[in-house]
């Protein structure tokens, strides 16, 4: 590749360069970008899953376009090919659209600025890279592993951060021509220039760091003719109108590489902003190898993709007079959208929030007539996959399977679960099957029998009209209490533990109801030939 570089770079002249690179310009100025419209990206690497920290950064671009009708894009960076997970960048994608941020272009949706695969556009990086070297902010570099190694292991002896010496910047013309005909391999390098003037970063206001006084001249292009990330980043964003760039703060000591990359080329730079790092709880960074930090970890548990969003904005800030215990559709993130709010300090994660975002995004599909069907639709699968076996009898399935009673399921738990997961939960066998075991051996000491208690309960919940209501079922139990002496927590306790095998549990009432007249008769039937026989 390094001779094909060579081949390319020696047949171009210069006038032939600036021919080039006027038509590349005139070609990837789109009509939005002469009309001022946002612009910004999403661009990870296809190593794997997509993680929470990066979930936050297309998050923030995507909330950024939409809050000025701008436009969202996927770009994946996979010149590292040998860090290139298979079947990544469609995971990616995939994960996108499940949280409802799904690029207006894209590897899958396409667009007028494509290729989106950095590894598609090797062509595009070649024609940039000549007029770099045309004009003096790029030169060619022979250096040997071997002595780029000494020079690290030279500056480690001496306490020193490691960093290139720019020994070939200074080759003169005539040795350049002598190394190239010998075959030499070569890299490109970036020329650094002193910074003395700050950036303006959008989150964390005037930046300064001079990159020419800590690091020595970067690889923009590799022996191998691959792009670097800083050099494929620079070119991709402006030809593809890149107006805003959001990323993660660990590229801010980099950004005045690109700075004078942008500067090299004559274009105009796009605004940066820098996101605050994610933290763990105990304040320990974040770990790729996290699992539960995984989207799709999240997706598989059963969180709603707007309780995840919610959490990492909340985290995160970005908004005025944000209500913690709200939860807020995308859209309407997006309209309350303000980069200027965004936290300039680290993010801790607390669990609990999520929690809390599930538990309210939960709450609002079982409020939605539109969103409801899908639920119990999930809800039945989950059943059918957990119990469907043990269900023996297809009349019991009937019930357990209609769409009435799972209605009323989740409308009567509403509050005490956050997940959907959390029906099939072992306090939540007794909604769907007979309990494997009554504890009748620890039933509550009463004066009378259990079974003569249990009868006439069941005399008269039988008796009970056809309005079979939470009240009406405590009223009858209460009559009954009466009638044995019973104080009403103890009966309440009986009628629980014979019906669910539970102690503990959701008010009586509230249960059978939920269960209905004829299962509550036909589980109490059940503990009665249990203690009968």
């Amino acid at each position: 590749m390094a001779r094909l570089l060579m081949k390319l770079h020696s047949k171009i002249l210069p006038s032939c360069h600036i021919r080039v690179y006027s038509q590349l310009r005139e070609w990837c100025t789109s009509p939005s970008q002469a009309a001022g419209e946002v612009r910004v990206r999403f661009a990870p690497s296809p190593t794997g899953h997509l993680h929470l920290g990066g979930l936050r950064t297309a998050l923030y671009n995507f909330l950024f376009a939409r809050s000025k009708n701008g436009k969202f894009i996927l770009r994946i960076e996979d010149t590292d090919q040998t860090r290139v997970v298979p079947q990544a960048t469609q995971m990616l994608e995939t994960m996108l659209l499940w949280a409802k941020i799904s690029p207006d272009e894209s590897p899958t949706v396409g667009g007028p600025l494509g290729p989106y695969l950095q590894s598609q556009r090797l062509h595009i990086y070649h024609k940039y890279i000549g007029k770099l070297l045309e004009n003096g902010s790029a030169y060619r570099c022979f250096c040997t592993n071997m002595r780029l190694n000494w020079l690290r292991n030279d500056a480690t002896r001496r306490n020193e951060t490691p960093k290139y010496d720019n020994k070939c910047r200074s080759l003169s013309f005539t040795k350049i021509q002598e190394l190239q005909r010998q075959g030499v391999p070569y890299c490109i390098r970036l020329k650094l220039e002193k910074i003395t003037e700050p950036f303006q970063d959008l989150i964390y206001g005037p930046f300064l760091y001079d990159v020419a006084d800590h690091e020595g001249d970067p690889v923009i292009i590799k022996s191998d003719g691959y792009p670097t990330y800083h050099f494929a980043n620079v070119i991709d964003d402006h030809l593809m109108g890149i107006t805003h760039v959001l990323r993660g703060v660990e590229w801010q000591m980099s950004t005045p590489k690109h700075l004078l990359l942008y500067k090299a080329f004559g274009w105009t730079a796009p605004l940066f902003g820098h996101l605050p790092l994610i933290l763990n709880k105990d304040g320990s960074k974040l770990s790729k190898r996290q699992g539960d930090l995984h989207i799709e970890y999240y997706q598989a548990q059963g969180y709603f993709p707007e309780a995840v969003l919610n959490f990492v904005t909340d985290i995160g800030g970005g908004f005025e007079n944000r209500e913690h215990s709200e939860l807020l559709s995308v859209e309407e993130l997006a309209r309350k959208f303000d980069v200027s709010r965004l936290n300039k300090n680290s993010c801790r994660l607390d669990k609990c929030k999520l929690e809390q975002y599930n538990r309210l995004a939960l709450t609002k599909c079982i409020k939605s007539p539109t969103e409801l069907p899908l639920l119990i639709t999930q809800l039945q699968n989950l059943v059918q996959n957990a119990f469907g076996k043990r269900l023996l009898s297809s009349a019991v399935q009937a019930r357990v399977f209609s769409t009435d009673y799972l209605k009323t399921v989740l409308i009567m738990n509403e509050g005490r679960i956050t997940h959907l997961q959390d029906l099939l939960k072992p306090e939540f066998t007794y909604v769907w099957i007979v309990p494997d075991h009554l504890p009748l051996d620890q039933l509550p000491a009463i004066t009378h029998s259990h079974a003569e208690v249990l009868e006439t309960v069941l005399e008269v919940l039988i008796a009970t009209s056809d309005n079979f209501t939470k009240e009406h079922i405590v009223e009858a139990i209460k009559c009954v209490g009466k009638q044995y002496g019973l104080k009403i927590h103890v009966i309440m306790k009986l009628i629980r533990m014979t019906v669910s095998g539970l102690k503990e549990g959701p008010p009586v009432g509230e249960m059978l109801f939920m269960l209905g007249k004829d299962t509550t008769v036909e589980r109490i039937k059940h503990a009665l030939y249990i203690l009968q026989n």
